[in-house]
């Protein structure tokens, strides 16, 4: 698909709670972010993640295929196809992004909520975040951008039909991913899932167990904790087994947990 920067410029005003989404509206409407009035960033973003993601000149270094790649120790494409193949191939009804996400994830989500006649929210609690991902999204991208946070998510509740938390929760500190989580589960519908894909605990023969460990710890505080703990050790109700779908990927470097609610 070709993907034309051009973006829409009416923007609209955000209500303390979002009504329902309404499927009838056209699949084209593409709906800037609305204003951020009221959203402030979460201190830990500012402390910790300033050179990543708030300054601006961030976004101009990091939004690089071959530098996500390179992140991801050349896993990038594998673990956003994983994804994308879990949330299925045309996504009819309403999905919700988590966060903004360097590459082209939500492009690609995009071209699959309209192939299935659906649409999808992306919320992120930074503006140039936003700024950045409204750049990308071709003016007919059944889109909506809108700034929140991810611990109180100004939406309604059970209104989403699959939620995806794409590298989140390992930049939060344990509270804000408790609430992130929280707040993932209380807008998916009944029978509707949460995808999360995130780093894990390496096998103990990888090498770059060995590696990753110590630049994780200096680099990204909180990521250790995924190291230690079950991401479900953070939602807000305990769930069965049968609810609960663990996929490890590349040696346990990384897994992708589907939750159904």
């Amino acid at each position: 698909m070709h993907y034309d920067s051009t973006v829409a410029r009416d923007e609209l005003p955000i209500p303390a709670r979002l009504p329902a989404l309404n499927a009838a509206r056209s699949a084209a409407e593409v709906i800037p972010f609305p204003g951020v009035d009221g959203v402030s960033i979460p201190d830990y973003l500012s402390s910790y993640y300033w050179w990543a993601y708030v300054h601006p000149k961030a976004v101009k270094v990091f939004e690089r295929d071959w530098l996500v790649n390179l992140i991801l120790w050349g896993n990038y494409a594998r673990l956003r196809d994983a994804a994308l193949a879990e949330l299925g191939e045309e996504l009819c009804g309403s999905t919700l992004q988590v966060a903004c996400v360097y590459g082209d994830l939500t492009c690609r989500l995009s071209d699959r909520a309209a192939a299935g006649g659906g649409r999808i929210d992306v919320v992120d609690v930074l503006p140039v975040q936003l700024w950045n991902l409204r750049r990308k999204l071709p003016r007919n991208a059944p889109a909506r951008l809108l700034a929140m946070n991810s611990t109180d998510l100004k939406l309604p509740g059970a209104s989403y039909d699959r939620v995806l938390l794409f590298f989140l929760l390992h930049e939060q500190p344990s509270e804000y991913r408790a609430l992130t989580l929280s707040e993932a589960y209380r807008v998916v519908k009944p029978g509707g899932k949460i995808v999360i894909v995130d780093y894990a605990l390496p096998a103990w023969w990888s090498p770059i167990r060995y590696v990753w460990g110590p630049l994780l710890a200096a680099l990204e505080p909180f990521a250790l904790d995924l190291w230690r703990q079950p991401i479900a050790d953070w939602l807000p109700v305990r769930l069965p087994p049968e609810r609960l779908r663990k996929e490890e990927l590349f040696g346990g470097l990384y897994q992708q947990l589907v939750i159904t609610r």
